[in-house]
């Protein structure tokens, strides 16, 4: 769970969780400003990492990643502790892993009607339909979204592929998802209804518009990469 002021819906997030199937709860506290810790140990949460300095959303995801390694955690799942994501999905994406049907699964709010029904601005729609359709282009693989936070992995995935050379920010999530598909790992996908509200997390326009820039590079760099043209670290 990465989680950056979220103390507000850390709890809400945990009572769905289903803990007949979940063995252990990682949460990364990237250095918040509010009570995230203090609830995270009120709910006696397995394992409770905290950055004395915010280390940004990719920071935070490579020291889960790492510590569920450290653990030796058969199937990974990063669930947002804002609630935008629902857990009650974690049984259908274990399944996929655990019945070796697909290594990696991703929730898309997408797929369906999931994304405009939960409340998602219709500008970043529209980004996320535009920047979905280049990256399948350049990248050769398709998939109806690469900006859902919702994520499962097989340990073998984790243990071959580069996260910790990703960048620190939010473009970590697109350079992790070419990292698996330029190692020809196949991705599933399940439905996945989302929520937007006050208290859940969102980047700002500018930030948005950062981001869209980074991913688009991200998948010209894996373009190349495949031609033999580039080399980059995270290959």
């Amino acid at each position: 769970m990465p989680a950056y002021n979220a103390a507000a819906t850390l709890e809400k997030t945990y009572a769905e969780i289903p803990f007949d199937l979940v063995d252990e709860l990682i949460l990364c506290d990237d250095a918040s400003k509010d009570d995230t810790v203090a609830v995270a140990e009120r709910l006696n949460i397995n394992y409770i990492i905290s950055h004395r300095t915010n280390k940004g959303y990719g920071g935070n995801q490579k020291s889960l990643y790492n510590k569920a390694l450290e653990i030796d955690a058969d199937i990974v799942i990063m669930l947002h502790p804002d609630y935008q994501y629902t857990p009650k999905l974690i049984p259908s994406m274990v399944n996929i892993i655990g019945e070796d049907l697909y290594p990696v699964v991703l929730g898309s709010r997408i797929l369906g009607k999931g994304a405009l029904k939960g409340g998602m601005p219709l500008y970043k729609y529209i980004a996320n339909r535009f920047l979905t359709f280049v990256q399948n282009i350049l990248v050769g693989y398709k998939l109806s979204e690469y900006h859902t936070g919702y994520r499962a992995f097989s340990k073998e995935v984790l243990q071959n592929i580069k996260f910790n050379k990703n960048s620190d920010d939010f473009v970590f999530d697109n350079q992790m998802l070419s990292q698996i598909i330029y190692a020809d790992y196949d991705i599933g996908e399940v439905t996945c209804p989302t929520k937007y509200f006050e208290e859940a997390s969102s980047i700002n326009l500018s930030r948005s518009i950062k981001y869209g820039l980074g991913v688009l590079g991200v998948s010209v760099i894996h373009f190349f990469q495949k031609l033999g043209i580039a080399k980059s670290k995270i290959y």
